[in-house]
């Protein structure tokens, strides 16, 4: 039986190769190339591999037929039908129309730079990325490297009543099985030798002041939390302020977990208080528990290795934080009002230059002798070493000012700000102010130039009248008693229409309007036929209602919040004599001229900018190059600093030194973006007290509000209040400030007079944060417009034309601001005609006809100019 199926089966086979050899002799004529070199018994053994059994036992039981037909398509690509030209869309139908050219190719989908450069250029600019890269981050940890590296300077801030950060700081010790002794010290370092790294703390109070000058210099901030109690105001206060300052990398901790019972509500107080964190600093990822070792070893790990991110305008500048202060020859400098002084720390940020002047926390701005070597702060101290610091040609001197000092003047000398004022004889401002008949509009006195030679209004003369014989007439003459005669211009003796003057009211010289009215006529105005002035009383009582409506409305809606109300009495002409009218407040240009007599004492020797950013970059170029090596701890001598210093309490946080840049102790208009806190309750009036932070410097400022943006002309509109929400440019005098520094506005706490104790502790420490900005660029000529409105009533209105009382009482006012435009609410626009009485009441016309709702107004302009700013002092006890 085995031996028939093998029969079987090779009788197939043969059968079965016969038709595969006539099928590739057919696929062989067809001159298909790629099957020219196939092997036929390959084919076989691998097609028949599953063959080897009988077909008697395969399903079916039998051999399906093969079709002797060739059914291979000819090719591997189907070519679809194209579109139709009616299926074209509109814009292929407009492309084709232009010409263009459509890039049937493969579309590129490499960049213009990926397409020039080479894979191989590519990936080698992508490893000297990653080089540069490293570099950078070995440059930016080489400070804190070595025995003798610069300390991680941590500020420990506890945000509750009864966080401790002395003992926050002894517990993250205990995560490494560190001792340290810190009694009674204000900051202290730890050396890990586990990362070789050095750790200097800062444990700072519930104090505002001490808590930014700590952060301010500070590596990393620490936040101690409470799982007892939440965050008070004061806590909310600190991290609002270091947040808005400036902050580099930041920790949270929790003290005093373990106490909370039951234990399973110790994770829901977890994750509660990294809620609250996450909200002022989303990376924060997580809160450690200083009852856990494991926490506190995490937390110092990460202190000793995470590189610090830094801020901005802190890493611009060289900067240290003071360790000693060493008052020299203090018994000759009793007898002296001033002396040398000598601050020690390790150098920060940038290079330390003796040329540039240094502002030290608290005491102000001064000037560096010399920068001497500091022995190590690893190495034990030796007597020759306190020797060294007395005596300071022992000491190895690493830099000295020369020529290129800067100097402590902040303003120019008066020679150069004399220097322009030559042709003051040829200012507008000497013309007595009585010559000129009315107000600034734009850059001209409109009504002034005709007053010195004022045109005479033409006489009526007989036909035929030469210029020779109308000087022989007095008066109007006709020799017919018509109505029909000509006028007679003093140009010639042709007769022609006279063009109107401003006192002839809208109609002109018409000829028409010449005619007396009839009875029965119908007159073009008919109100102004016959003005009678209401009596004092009367119009005393309508005015007063009238006000007091107004007063009313202006509750309900602040529409108007320029407008002003003049009183009866007063002439607008002398109250208003600064003011000017503006066609446009964006795009008219500002007389500079007018403000001369105005300006500032010491206006023209403030320090000005032709090219703001040129001069910015140059300058923190400047910075980059020279100066003492970061992380080399010196001693800076400083001269003249006063005696009475070293008697002034010192503060509960750190003393800090920043060196200021070129220029930046000089005096300058600065321009602050400020945005009021919307939890702030009352709005801020310009010219209040407030106390700003920008960078290292504190000062008392008086700053002028005006609105924000770029204008053509550059000026913008004074800003009375500054409301909870907005943001406006706060502008005062004050020293230059480089770049984009973040800013803090404080106020002064109000003490409650019912509350002894609530005083004395708000006399202590009152400071209250109301908003924060960023500095702008300091701009000399930038115009802060303060805008006035004078509204009247439409008193009786005709169409077009309308009598207007209440704006001005007096008819020299109302011809004294003639030339500005009229306006109303609801965007009608027009002019003054023509006074009508004694009153102030006058006739207008606008440009369509006006609701009797609506209110009727003037706007005028004057410059205001910024106040000087103070330096700010801690224990100033009122601001």
């Amino acid at each position: 039986m085995f031996s028939e199926d093998q029969a079987e089966l090779q009788r197939f086979k043969e059968q079965l190769k016969k038709k595969l050899e006539l099928r590739l002799s057919l696929i062989q004529c067809q001159d298909f190339t790629r099957y020219k070199s196939f092997d036929n018994d390959a084919l076989i053994k691998q097609t028949f591999k599953v063959a080897s059994l009988p077909f008697r036992f395969k399903a079916g039981g039998g051999m399906a037929p093969i079709s002797d037909a060739h059914h291979h398509r000819s090719t591997t690509k189907a070519t679809h039908k194209p579109f139709k030209s009616r299926h074209a869309t509109k814009g292929l139908l407009k492309d084709l129309s232009k010409g263009k050219v459509e890039d049937c190719g493969k579309r590129n989908t490499k960049s213009l730079h990926q397409q020039i450069m080479s894979k191989l250029e590519r990936r080698h600019q992508a490893r000297q990325k990653q080089q540069a890269k490293h570099k950078e981050h070995i440059k930016s940890t080489s400070v804190f490297s070595g025995i003798n590296g610069a300390p991680r300077i941590v500020a420990v801030v506890p945000l509750t009543d009864d966080g401790n950060p002395r003992a926050a700081i002894q517990k993250l010790n205990q995560g490494l099985d560190l001792e340290v002794d810190f009694t009674g010290e204000a900051q202290f370092t730890v050396r890990i030798d586990r990362f070789k790294q050095s750790l200097q703390y800062i444990p700072v109070q519930r104090d505002l002041i001490a808590a930014l000058d700590a952060c301010r210099v500070a590596d990393f901030v620490i936040f101690i939390l409470s799982p007892k109690q939440e965050v008070d105001e004061t806590g909310e206060l600190l991290i609002r302020a270091i947040e808005g300052q400036g902050v580099s990398n930041v920790f949270t901790v929790v003290q005093g977990l373990d106490e909370i019972d039951p234990p399973k509500r110790r994770p829901q107080i977890a994750t509660s208080l990294k809620s609250y964190i996450s909200h002022f600093f989303p990376n924060q990822d997580k809160v450690h528990s200083l009852d856990s070792l494991q926490d506190s070893a995490n937390v110092i790990r990460s202190l000793c290795t995470t590189t610090p991110k830094g801020v901005r305008w802190r890493d611009d500048r060289s900067w240290m934080l003071v360790e000693d202060v060493q008052w020299q020859n203090q018994g000759e400098r009793k007898m002296q009002k001033n002396g040398e002084t000598i601050l020690t720390g390790v150098v920060r940020g940038k290079g330390l230059k003796a040329n540039r002047l240094v502002e030290v926390g608290g005491w102000g701005t001064f000037q560096v002798e010399r920068i001497t070597a500091a022995p190590p702060l690893n190495r034990k101290k030796r007597k020759a070493d306190e020797m060294a610091v007395e005596d300071g040609s022992v000491q190895s001197v690493l830099a000295e000012p020369d020529a290129d000092q800067d100097d402590l003047t902040d303003l120019a000398p008066h020679e150069v700000s004399m220097g322009d004022m030559g042709d003051m004889e040829n200012l507008p401002v000497s013309e007595a102010p009585t010559e000129r008949k009315g107000v600034l509009l734009d850059d001209h006195h409109y009504f002034s130039d005709d007053d010195k030679k004022i045109r005479e209004l033409p006489k009526r003369l007989p036909r035929g009248t030469s210029q020779y014989q109308a000087a022989w007439y007095l008066g109007d003459v006709s020799d017919s008693g018509s109505d029909d005669e000509d006028f007679l211009d003093n140009d010639g003796d042709l007769p022609m229409d006279s063009p109107a003057l401003p006192q002839d009211g809208w109609e002109g010289l018409d000829k028409h309007a010449m005619h007396e009215p009839t009875e029965a006529g119908i007159s073009e105005y008919p109100q102004s036929e016959m003005f009678l002035d209401p009596s004092p009383n009367d119009e005393a009582e309508e005015l007063a209602a009238y006000r007091s409506r107004k007063k009313t409305e202006a509750d309900e809606d602040l529409e108007f919040p320029d407008e002003i109300e003049l009183h009866p009495n007063v002439l607008a002409r002398e109250r208003l004599a600064r003011y000017r009218g503006l066609k446009s407040l964006r795009s008219s240009g500002w007389e500079m001229d007018e403000d001369k007599a105005y300006e500032p004492e010491d206006w023209n020797r403030l320090l000005r900018f032709s090219d703001y950013k040129v001069a910015k970059s140059q300058t923190v170029r400047e910075a980059l190059v020279g100066g003492v090596r970061p992380g080399t701890r010196v001693h800076v001598h400083l001269k003249d600093v006063p005696i009475s210093l070293q008697g002034r309490p010192t503060s509960t946080g750190p003393m800090t030194l920043f060196s200021l840049l070129r220029h930046e102790h000089k005096r300058t208009v600065m321009n602050f973006s400020m945005t009021l806190s919307s939890d702030y309750p009352n709005p801020i009036k310009a010219k209040e007290d407030i106390i700003m932070q920008c960078g290292p410097r504190r000062f008392v400022i008086n700053p002028l509000f005006s609105q924000t943006g770029n204008t053509p002309n550059n000026v913008h509109k004074f800003d009375r209040y500054l409301h909870p929400g907005r943001t406006a440019m706060a502008t005062f005098i004050g020293p230059l400030t480089w770049g984009s520094v973040p800013t803090l506005f404080f106020k002064r706490k109000a003490p409650n007079a019912t509350d002894v104790e609530a005083m004395v502790e708000e006399t202590e420490a009152g400071l209250e944060l109301i908003g924060t900005g960023t500095s702008q660029p300091p701009d000399h000529s930038r115009v802060i417009a303060k805008r006035i409105i004078l509204t009247g009533h439409p008193y009786k209105i005709h169409k077009k034309l309308v009598t207007v009382r209440y704006m001005f009482f007096n008819t020299e006012d109302v011809n004294w601001f003639k030339a500005l435009q009229l306006w109303t609410k609801r965007g009608r626009s027009g002019y003054i005609k023509e006074s009508l009485g004694t009153h102030g009441y006058f006739k207008a016309t606008f440009d369509a006809k006006i609701n009797p709702q609506d209110s009727i107004g003037v706007s005028l302009y004057k410059r205001v100019f910024p106040r000087t700013a103070r330096a700010w002092k801690a224990d100033e006890s009122t601001v």
